[in-house]
This record gives structure tokens, C-alpha cells and sequence, in this order.
């Protein structure tokens, strides 16, 4: 028996990526799939719109829009989407000839760069034609406020199947099936909004009390030599921190995965401590070769998943840390100990209870204050101190291959959120024996990113040779 109609209020960590938005930082994620056709008979825009539109509804959510409440003062509400059509959502585009990465970039970079319509379902999706080698790809975006990055990769699961000619509906999470949301009435938005305004100010005590012991009690208590975590007064900026523009472009790299899990080994450290060194070295490299390269080093913020390993809700619980990307030193063995020194120092702050900036303006005050607290950051971005220079995130995907409407995906490409004051986002995931680095930036801070992309090839290159024994095949 289907679950009675239920109330759908958003959480705060959902809502913030919607009060967050300004007219030049969007709060939708994305990813591009290169798909070959070879694998299937007929394969096409009316075979994908068939196979989204039987998939997503096994997802309720993705045929729900937004309520928004009056002036923002409570989070949204989802509510039916009666007149929701998948064609609405699901397009055809063609990328220019020759149809390599760097056209393909520029048109899903351009794709990218449109705000989503809250008037409908917060997901969109394209099938690129003209792809060089007869291939096609898969463009689709997913607003933050209907999951998180980890999240994707369970929805990825449902839309994707394990074999090209499977015939059985896929496995859907327990916690995917949610009970269908209903309008709330003007009592029940006027009861809520009055009782989540008077848990604010508790909420707001709490992240005062952690920011206060982070940023005045830790600095003072500290002995000078001790190492610690990166402070913002510590994030050096350059060409890419500072305020951004509409206009998004996009880049892409492969490594294999097996070189960097032996890389890993070799070291003793993580696999993200290796991911980071390598963006990191790119980086350093990159800026050297502009003579931008700060004297302190960059500091990523690395996104960290509060989720069970069971756990298969599409709401957002992530948190961030800061870890330094030791750019200031030159020798690759010695910035991946650097970097997973840092690393561990963050996971231990984060178990303690670190202060978290989004986390503390979603639960601390209405939308409404969010927005404006946004708006008003974003006009005085270069003077606001940095909590790093970018994000860099690392979602585990899947190892074996998938399908879509029969065609093997060949490749996954992550885009990400640009946050004000940073140009760059570095988004990688693990598929089919190989990691997949996804470069969102703004083309107007980042017009080089593809001389960056072969930096990674390069610093991944680097630090294989400094690891004995390690045999290293660069993609």
C-alpha cells in the first residue's frame, strides 16, 4: 500500500544551496558521460527519453518542484509536480566539429552555465551528438538541493544498467521511495516557520561557541611549533580568487586507478592524499609556469560525507575540511607526506566538531538572511578572507561498466559548484578502473585550463617516479 501524502519541508542543508544562489554562482551539479553506441541497435534520442523517463520515477523526488515559502522566511517545501513531463527536461544538442573533449567542454561548460527553472523539476539532461569516433555523450544536471554528490552515485545506479540488454527494473534504495509530498496549507507554513524561527538563536549560540573556540581559543592556546590545521588568514590568493562571472567552461583528465592505489601503497597514505597531491603538484606547476606561484601553500576544501555506509538518502550531509596542499615545496614525496600529514590533522578537528560556515548561516538564520548575507559577500569578495583556494571532492563511484539505453558508458566527468572568490573546482570520481578529474572554472579567471589539465598528467607523471618500483601509465 502506498504511503499517505506526506509534508516535504526541505532541511537546512538542502535549502542552502538554493539561498546561497547569486547571479553568478549557481547552486546545480553536474556530469558528462561518454557513451558508445556499439554495444545496442538503434540507439538514440527517443530510446534515452524512453529509458530516463521510465527510471525517474522510480526516484519520486525528481518529479517534484519547489514551494517556496513567502519571503523567505522558512525553507521550501517540495510539492507534486502535476504537469511534470520528461521531455521537459530531457534535450538534444550536437557538439561543433572536430567533436574532441575541448568542444565538448565548451558546450557543456556553456550548458552548465544556465540557471536551473524552479518552476519545474530541478534536473535537466542532454544527449551530445557528434561526438569524434561515432560516440555520443550524457549531460545532466541536478540541483544541490535535491542530493549530494554521493547521493548521485545511487541515482546513477537506478538511471544505469549493469548490461546492455538488461530487462529487469533496477534495485532501488528503500530510502529512494519516498512517500509523495503535499501542499502545505497557510496554517502549517505559518506553524512551522514561527517554530524553526525559535530553535534559530539556540542553533546560532552553538556555532558562535564553535567558531569562537576554532578561530580565538585554538589560535591562542597553540604552541607555536605545533602543527595544525590551515587558518584562513593562512589561504594565500591568486589569479583564480576572485570574484566570479556567469560564464562556466569545463576540462577533463584520466588517470588509472591502479597506479594511483599503488602509488598509495607505496606511501602509506590515502587514496585522496594522493588525489590531492597530484592537483596539488598541478597546480604548483601550473602557477609557477604563469609566475604566480604564492609563497604559502594553497588549501583545498575537501568536502567529507557525514553518511552511513548504508545509507541511501539523496539529502545533502556533507561537511568540509581544510587541507593544505603543500605547493610551497618542491619535492613530490615530500608534499604527498605534507598533504596527508594535513589531511589527518582535519578528519581529527572534524571528529572533534569543527566550525562549518554553511552549515552555521543554513541553521542559524531564515533564507531570507542567507540570501541577502550572500548577496552582500559576494559585492565585497576581494575583501573577505579565504577559507581556501578551491574545492576538490572525491566520489567513489563503481568499478564495473554501465549502461544507458544499451550504450556503455566509457567515462564519468564530475562538475561541480564554483563558490564566490574561487574560479576553480576540481571534482573526480573512480569508474571502471580509472579516476576521472572534472575542471569546472570560470573561463575568465581559468582561460588556460587546459595547459592545467596536462599539469595533472604531468605532476601524476612526477610523482610516479618518486615512488620505487611504481610502473605508471598516464592517461
Amino acid at each position: 500500500m502506498a504511503a499517505e501524502p506526506a509534508l516535504h519541508q526541505l532541511a537546512p542543508g538542502d535549502a542552502v544551496f538554493l539561498s546561497t544562489e547569486t547571479a553568478n554562482a549557481w547552486g546545480h551539479i553536474g556530469g558528462l558521460t561518454l557513451l558508445d553506441p556499439s554495444t545496442t541497435e538503434g540507439f538514440g534520442f527517443e530510446k534515452v527519453v524512453r529509458a530516463v523517463g521510465e527510471r525517474i520515477r522510480l526516484v519520486p523526488r525528481f518529479t517534484w518542484k519547489l514551494a517556496e515559502v513567502p519571503f523567505g522566511l522558512d525553507e521550501p517545501y517540495w510539492v507534486p509536480c502535476d504537469d511534470f513531463d520528461v521531455r521537459r527536461h530531457v534535450r538534444r544538442a550536437a557538439v561543433p566539429s572536430p567533436g574532441g573533449m575541448k568542444e565538448l567542454g565548451e558546450l557543456v561548460g556553456h550548458l552548465f552555465a544556465r540557471p536551473m527553472d524552479r518552476s519545474r523539476s530541478l534536473w535537466d539532461l542532454w544527449l551530445i551528438e557528434g561526438v569524434r569516433g561515432g560516440r555520443f555523450a550524457m549531460f545532466m544536471r541536478t540541483h544541490h538541493s535535491l542530493m549530494d554528490g554521493q547521493a548521485g552515485v545511487g541515482l546513477t545506479e537506478v538511471l544505469l544498467d549493469l548490461a546492455a540488454d538488461a530487462t529487469r527494473p533496477p534495485l532501488v534504495p528503500d530510502a529512494m521511495n519516498e512517500a509523495q509530498p503535499k501542499a502545505p496549507g497557510a496554517l502549517d507554513v505559518a506553524w512551522r516557520a514561527a517554530r524553526n524561527a525559535a530553535t534559530r538563536p539556540l542553533k546560532l549560540a552553538r556555532h558562535v561557541g564553535a567558531a569562537l573556540d576554532e578561530f580565538v581559543w585554538k589560535p591562542r592556546s597553540r604552541e607555536l611549533d605545533a602543527p595544525r590545521m590551515p587558518s584562513w588568514s593562512d589561504v594565500p590568493k591568486v589569479s583564480f580568487n576572485a570574484a566570479i562571472g556567469p560564464r562556466r567552461h569545463f576540462a577533463c583528465a584520466e588517470i588509472e586507478l591502479q597506479d594511483l592505489l599503488a602509488i598509495k601503497k607505496h606511501f602509506d597514505v590515502t587514496l585522496n592524499d594522493v588525489v590531492l597531491e597530484v592537483i596539488g603538484g598541478a597546480l604548483r606547476r601550473w602557477l609557477r609556469a604563469k609566475g604566480e606561484l604564492p609563497e604559502k601553500p594553497l588549501v583545498a576544501l575537501c568536502p567529507v560525507s557525514l553518511r552511513d555506509a548504508e545509507d541511501r538518502t539523496l539529502n545533502n550531509q556533507v561537511t568540509h575540511m581544510a587541507v593544505s596542499m603543500a605547493t610551497d615545496l618542491e619535492d613530490p614525496a615530500s608534499r604527498l607526506r605534507a598533504v596527508a600529514d594535513a589531511s589527518f590533522l582535519s578528519k581529527k578537528a572534524l571528529r572533534r566538531g569543527s566550525f562549518d560556515v554553511l552549515a552555521a548561516l543554513a541553521e542559524s538564520f531564515a533564507p531570507a538572511i542567507v540570501g541577502a548575507v550572500t548577496r552582500g559577500a559576494d559585492l565585497v569578495v576581494d575583501a573577505i578572507p579565504l577559507p581556501g583556494n578551491l574545492c576538490v571532492s572525491n566520489v567513489r563511484g563503481t568499478p564495473v561498466p554501465l549502461y544507458m539505453a544499451g550504450a556503455r558508458v566509457d567515462a564519468m566527468f564530475p562538475m561541480s559548484v564554483l563558490q564566490p572568490s574561487q574560479g576553480l573546482n576540481v571534482t573526480v570520481v573512480s569508474y571502471m578502473g580509472k579516476m576521472d578529474f572534472g575542471f569546472t572554472v570560470d573561463p575568465d579567471l581559468v582561460p588556460d585550463v587546459h595547459d592545467l589539465v596536462e599539469c595533472v598528467h604531468r605532476a601524476f607523471e612526477e610523482l610516479s617516479s618518486a615512488a620505487e618500483g611504481v610502473v605508471h601509465r598516464a592517461r
